[in-house]
C-alpha cells in the first residue's frame, strides 16, 4: 500500500522546515559571545559589559515568550515563527551596524524578542502537523537540530570575523536569516490552521483560564523542570572547560575536546531519546532514569579522582544521557496541556530555560571565583536532582 507515503513526506517536510528555524534560534543565540574580544576593541568595554549584552537578549527573549504563546494560539504558530525569525534576523544584522555601546544593547533587545517565539511556535505547528506516533521522532530532531545551531556558531563567526571583521560576520548572519524568512513565509505546511483541535477550537478558554492553567501544579512544574535543567546546561557549556583545568590540571586544549564530547554526546543522545519516547508511555520514568544517570556521571566528574584520559568520556556519557530526557520531557508538556492553549503553555514553561540561563552562570562563576572548581560540577549536579524530582512530582500530578 502506498496511502502511508504521502503523509510521512509531509510529516518530514515540516519537521525539516520547523528543525530549520530552531537551528537558527540556538545559531543566533551563541553566534557573537565567540567574538566578544573583537567587540570589546571595538567599543572600548569590558567583557562584563559584554555580558551584559547577553543578558539583555535572554532577558528579552524570556519576558516574552509567554506572550508569544498566546500570539501562536490566536494567530497561528506559522504567522509568529516567521516574524520572530524575522525580528531575530533583523537584530542581529543590526548588531553588526551597531556605531556606539547603548545600541548595540538595543540592537540585542531586538533579537532577544525575536527569539522568543520559537518554542512556543516550534511546538504547536509539530503538535498540530505530525502524526502522534511520530511526534518522538520529531521532538528528537527538533532538539538535535538546536545542537547543530550551537556548533555552527562559534564556527561561523570566527572564520568571518577574524577574515572580513566582526561586522561583516553579523551582516552576513542577520542577511541568512532573512533569507529563510522569506523562504517559511512562503511554506504553507507550516499553518497549524489545518489541525482543527489546536487552531479551531470553538469553546476557547477566557483570560482568566489561561491564567489557571499556567498556574496549574502540572504546567508550574514543568516550568521548575526547565529552569533546574538550564541551569546544569549552561553552568557545564560556560564553566566546564575552566573547572576542569582548575580540578584536574589538564590543558584548555585537552578540556576543550571533553566539552565537544558533551556536545557530541547530547546530539547522539536526543536521537536515542527519540526512538525511547516513541515507544514508551512512561515519558516520565524515561526522562527521571536519564537525569539520574548524567546526575551520577557529573558527580564523578566532580571526585576529582577520575584519570585524564576518561574525562572526555564522562563528560559525553553525562551530555548522552541528558540527551536523551529531552524529546520525553517535550511530551510531558504536551500531555499536560489542552490542544487549543499549546502555544502558551510551552511559551510559559520554556521560558524557565532563559530564567536559569540568566541565573546559572552568576552562580557557578562564584564558585569557580571562589577557587572551589569542583562545586561547578556539584552545583550542576543539585540542579540535575532537582529536576528529576520535579519530574517525579510531575508523574504523580498526572496520575
Amino acid at each position: 500500500m502506498t496511502t502511508a507515503a504521502p503523509p510521512l513526506r509531509a510529516d518530514v517536510k515540516v519537521i525539516g522546515l520547523v528543525c530549520i528555524a530552531h537551528l537558527m534560534s540556538h545559531f543566533y543565540g551563541l553566534v557573537v559571545p565567540p567574538i566578544f574580544f573583537l567587540l570589546t576593541e571595538e567599543f572600548s568595554v569590558g567583557y562584563a559589559a559584554m555580558g551584559l549584552a547577553t543578558s539583555v537578549f535572554y532577558v528579552a527573549s524570556g519576558l516574552l515568550q509567554t506572550p508569544a504563546g498566546f500570539l501562536v494560539d490566536r494567530l497561528g504558530g506559522k504567522a509568529v515563527l516567521v516574524g520572530g525569525l524575522g525580528f531575530v534576523s533583523a537584530g542581529t544584522l543590526l548588531i553588526g551596524f551597531a556605531p556606539s555601546y547603548p545600541l548595540l544593547l538595543a540592537a540585542f533587545m531586538i533579537a532577544g524578542a525575536g527569539n522568543s517565539v520559537f518554542h512556543p511556535a516550534d511546538m504547536a505547528i509539530l503538535n498540530a502537523r505530525i502524526d502522534p506516533p511520530r511526534l518522538g521522532y520529531a521532538f528528537s530532531m527538533h532538539a538535535v537540530s538546536g545542537n547543530l545551531g550551537w556548533v555552527a556558531a562559534p564556527m561561523f563567526s570566527v572564520a568571518l570575523g577574524t577574515a572580513f571583521g566582526w561586522r561583516t560576520a553579523m551582516i552576513a548572519a542577520g542577511a541568512i536569516g532573512l533569507a529563510l524568512t522569506l523562504l517559511l513565509a512562503f511554506q504553507p505546511a507550516l499553518r497549524t490552521e489545518a489541525h482543527p483541535a489546536a487552531s479551531r477550537e470553538r469553546d476557547s478558554p477566557k483570560l482568566r483560564d489561561d491564567l489557571r492553567l499556567l498556574r496549574s501544579v502540572p504546567v508550574l512544574t514543568c516550568f521548575a523542570f526547565f529552569v533546574f535543567s538550564s541551569v546544569t546546561t549552561v553552568g557545564l557549556q560556560t564553566f566546564s572547560i575552566p573547572a576542569m583545568v582548575g580540578l584536574y590540571g589538564v590543558t584548555v586544549t585537552a578540556a576543550t575536546g571533553t566539552l565537544t564530547g558533551y556536545l557530541v554526546g547530547g546530539v547522539a543522545g536526543t536521537l536515542f531519546g527519540g526512538v525511547v519516547a516513541s515507544r514508551t508511555r512512561r515519558h516520565d520514568a524515561a526522562a527521571i532514569a536519564g537525569i539520574l544517570l548524567a546526575m551520577v556521571f557529573v558527580l564523578v566528574l566532580a571526585s576529582g579522582t577520575l584519570p585524564p584520559a576518561l574525562l572526555v568520556v564522562a563528560m559525553t556519557l553525562a551530555g548522552f544521557c541528558l540527551g536523551t530526557v529531552n524529546p520525553s520531557r517535550d511530551i510531558i508538556v504536551r500531555d499536560v496541556t489542552p490542544a487549543h492553549s499549546r502555544g502558551k503553555v510551552y511559551g510559559f514553561v520554556y521560558s524557565g530555560l532563559d530564567l536559569g540561563a540568566s541565573v546559572g552562570p552568576p552562580l557557578v562563576g562564584w564558585l569557580l571565583d571562589a577557587g572551589r572548581p569542583q562545586l561547578v560540577f556539584v552545583a550542576s549536579a543539585g540542579a540535575l536532582f532537582l529536576g528529576a524530582a520535579t519530574m517525579f512530582v510531575l508523574g504523580r500530578a498526572r496520575q
